[in-house]
């Protein structure tokens, strides 16, 4: 036991650092709310529907508590949203550790206006499309890390609907959307995804078509958000590195850069009928 336990210590360090604080406080907590309700860990493993290696796992801080354990586990040990107001973190610990502190800005925004030249963006893929995103890395995941991710970006996506709603503006290539990642059923579900959510009154779509030629967009992805105290921030990665930006004169560039980009993509209405298109000819 404790050679697999060292083992896959090592294979976590290796795909992004210790694992993360707030899935041990998480753990301790639960402990002491099921000693407190005297129950073992298979009691409780049987009173919420999972197994005890599952409550011992999340007990350790080894594995990050999902929605459903965590909802099942505040009503069987009566617990009033003790574990469940620590939820949202407990997701956000399971995003790469470079994007962790981008998250924390991106859940409170106001605003959040984003091009993306490479992949249909995180807050728009379907879960299909987000695990081949996750499956492809190099060097490889872990089939638990590949869940992880996947939850946590699915996660992410509460912003979409979430109260007060933001203001939230998507620029992708028409090359991101063409480009199939995973086979055509998983392409397919992204298209009508992406026009599902184009539907919603706080978010626009636009593509930039192929063959546009030279624009600001060509010089890689990025963000640009509005903080809930209404200060503006950039953002940016490449290559598992992530960097927010806060200098005014960057910040102020990077709106310039997406206001030419809005002029420059194809309008809401024609992006969708470009996508109907695309799902029209699978």
């Amino acid at each position: 036991m404790r050679e697999t336990r060292n083992s896959r210590t090592a294979k976590e360090k290796a795909e992004g650092g210790d694992l993360p604080g707030v899935w041990s406080a998480y753990g301790k907590l639960l402990q002491h709310l099921r000693k407190r309700a005297g129950l073992s860990q298979q009691m409780l493993a049987e009173a919420i529907g999972y197994s005890q290696e599952q409550v011992a796992s999340v007990e350790q801080g080894r594995r990050p508590a999902k929605t459903l354990f965590t909802t099942a586990a505040d009503r069987v040990l009566e617990a009033r949203g003790v574990l469940e107001v620590l939820q949202d973190d407990v997701d956000r610990a399971k995003l790469p550790q470079f994007f962790r502190n981008f998250a924390l800005i991106e859940a409170e925004v106001v605003s959040r206006f984003s091009y993306d030249p490479l992949l249909v963006p995180g807050l728009l893929q379907t879960e299909a499309y987000a695990r081949a995103v996750f499956a492809g890395h190099c060097p490889p995941l872990s089939e638990e890390t590949v869940d992880q991710h996947t939850e946590a970006r699915l996660s992410r996506q509460k912003l979409l609907t979430r109260v007060p709603l933001a203001e939230l503006s998507f620029i992708v290539s028409e090359e991101a959307l063409r480009d199939p990642v995973g086979d055509a059923d998983v392409m397919r579900g992204q298209w009508r995804r992406i026009l599902e959510v184009g539907a919603v009154r706080n978010v626009a779509i636009q593509v930039m078509p192929a063959g546009r030629g030279f624009h600001p967009g060509k010089n890689g992805g990025f963000v640009v958000v509005e903080t809930n105290d209404h200060r503006h921030l950039g953002y940016f990665e490449s290559q598992g590195v992530g960097c927010v930006v806060q200098g005014a004169a960057e910040v102020s560039a990077f709106g310039l850069r997406y206001g030419k980009l809005r002029s420059q993509a194809l309008n809401v209405e024609e992006s969708a009928r470009l996508v109907e298109r695309m799902v029209g000819e699978t």
